[in-house]
């Protein structure tokens, strides 16, 4: 009989697990995850020198800012009916097919679904690029006729993404369904690298007003090495589904239509899209309140979103993706014992790693945005643009990495609905906050909004999974982030000071920046890494134990 290691969820023998010390088979999980995170760092430090090359080139210009908004709209279609929705409804069923040991079903629904991933999203994208003016003109209202135009070329060239990006999701649900994660986080990287080379390549062909084509083009060469990275790695797998799921599409694969699984994937994507689909409207309703502040509102505003995301990617998102196959083992075998143990370390973990983050980001937010962005186009007011985003983006960290891990635990219990209306409330506070707020706060108001949100939609989802599951483990929750708080307060004090006593000293030339901002982030790290073991913050133990583990 196969047995299954708790902490893990991974199947195992029974020789497996009396063999393998109980501190081994309790790191496994905790190994992925900070594997995961070193893998994913690395792609986000290639999407800041990515965006250091593009403001270089463009800073938060008019042509920027179409560049976002016609990247968002099929970012937005990415996230309703592609890679996140796609995984978030896929893996819980396929993991219970596996968990019932029916390994052909389980391989003909993944077969089936991509078929069915193709064909749907490539009739989106030919609809979209037919309808490009219409839908953009919704998107942007306020954008000059210039602007606009350039916007929907733009949006034509980038929405292709949206059947590779499909693509790619499901293949890599099938993978980390078996734990493989490494393809998976290092892809981005090399997404990053295409684009840099593409732009860098391609831009002295096109005229200076026109090389934001370069950096259209480079996303969708980038894309296809992101699609083509995990299935590789899916073709040399040795459970012999790669050859099954990369083969040729065919028309008689329209009979997985009537497969009652993948029907049960389709019904379960209906919330989920939602509600993903929700989630991912606040970003364009950062587009459509800053495009009424200014044409460079929303360029500004997805920079200082791209700092943002370099913890929330490295910390929260590796511990939810790593989580979630856990969780869907769990629940799949209604152990709510080990879900509800997995779901709350894993939110200690985060409010561990993400409350620093947040308090390095309140008082570094201006000297961060112009070590990063301050050259080329890029000047001294777009740094205060930006860091004024990235100041009210702070706010929302932690609990941002916290909606994410508890938004695939409800996915996990397969009860999708849920988060969906969680994520309309979401949407209708964004927006009215925004609007609100936009007016007398301009840039700060509509990130602020977006704070607001979040906040409210982690608090609504805690107390509708403790009328699910039962106790959370709150009481340990608030004990850890109680300390984690004053130990973060310590981070945020030394790190400015230190940070201001050198840039006086150094000055704000390159070297200057990057040693008066390393040191500070460098010495405040420090100090909270001795505060937190001062305090005796549980989840700094295990990071140590960690640390010592071998396999």
């Amino acid at each position: 009989m196969t047995e299954f290691d708790r902490e893990t969820g991974a199947p195992t023998t029974a020789e497996a697990a009396a063999e393998a010390p109980p501190q081994r088979r309790a790191g496994r999980i905790a190994r992925s995850t900070a594997l995961f995170a070193l893998a994913t760092g690395a792609s986000r430090i290639a999407g800041l020198v990515r965006e250091i090359v593009a403001a270089s080139y463009f800073g938060v210009s008019a042509q920027m800012s179409a560049f976002t908004a016609a990247f968002q709209v099929p970012n937005l279609v990415r996230s309703l009916f592609a890679d996140a929705a796609l995984q978030a409804a896929f893996v819980p069923v396929f993991t219970e097919l596996l968990e019932r040991g029916e390994r052909r079903e389980a391989f003909r629904l993944a077969s089936s679904m991509i078929f069915l991933v193709a064909l749907i999203l490539g009739a989106i994208t030919a609809l979209f690029i037919l309808l490009a003016p219409l839908v953009m003109r919704f998107v942007v209202p306020g954008f000059e006729a210039d602007v606009f135009e350039l916007t929907v070329a733009l949006s034509r060239i980038l929405f292709p993404i949206v059947v590779l990006l499909g693509l790619t999701g499901m293949v890599v649900g099938v993978l980390n369904s078996y734990d493989r994660f490494g393809v998976f986080a290092i892809s981005p990287f090399f997404w990053n690298v295409a684009i840099i080379a593409t732009l860098v390549g391609l831009a002295p062909a096109f005229p200076e007003e026109d090389e934001i084509y370069a950096y259209a083009i480079g996303v969708l060469v980038g894309t296809i090495i992101q699609l083509a990275l995990p299935v590789v790695d899916l073709r040399n797998t040795p459970y012999g589904i790669g050859r099954a799921l990369t083969a040729p599409l065919r028309l008689r694969n329209l009979r997985a239509l009537g497969d009652p699984t993948v029907r049960r994937v389709l019904l379960l994507m209906l919330p989920v899209t939602i509600s993903l689909g929700l989630v991912n409207f606040n970003l364009l309703i950062n587009s459509l309140f800053g495009s009424l502040v200014s044409d460079e509102a929303p360029a500004a505003i997805d920079k200082a979103f791209r700092v943002y995301m370099l913890p929330q990617g490295v910390f929260s998102v590796a511990i939810a993706t790593v989580l979630f196959p856990t969780l869907a083992r769990f629940a799949a075998r209604a152990d709510f014992d080990g879900l509800r143990a997995t779901m709350a370390n894993g939110m200690r973990q985060i409010m561990l790693l993400l409350v620093p983050a947040a308090a390095a980001v309140l008082v570094l937010a201006e000297p961060m945005v112009r070590l990063i962005y301050e050259r080329g186009q890029f000047d001294a007011a777009s740094t205060e643009l930006v860091a004024e985003a990235l100041f009210w983006f702070a706010f929302s960290l932690p609990f941002n990495g916290l909606f994410l891990l508890l938004t695939r635990t409800f996915f996990s219990l397969q009860r999708a609905w849920i988060p969906t209306w969680i994520a309309a409330g979401n949407l209708a506070i964004t927006a009215l906050a925004a609007l609100a707020l936009y007016g007398p706060f301009g840039v700060g108001g509509i990130v602020a909004a977006t704070s607001i949100a979040t906040i409210a939609s982690v608090v609504a989802q805690v107390i509708v999974l403790r009328r699910i599951l039962g106790r959370l483990e709150l009481g340990r929750l608030a004990w850890s982030t109680s300390r984690v708080l004053v130990a973060a307060a310590g981070l945020a004090v030394v790190s400015f000071f230190a940070w201001d006593a050198l840039e006086s000293a150094l000055g704000r030339g390159l070297g200057g920046q990057i040693v008066s901002l390393a040191a500070g982030l460098g010495v405040g790290a420090l100090v909270y890494a001795g505060l937190i073991i001062a305090l005796r913050v549980p989840e700094a133990h295990q990071v140590l134990r960690l640390l010592r583990l071998r396999r």
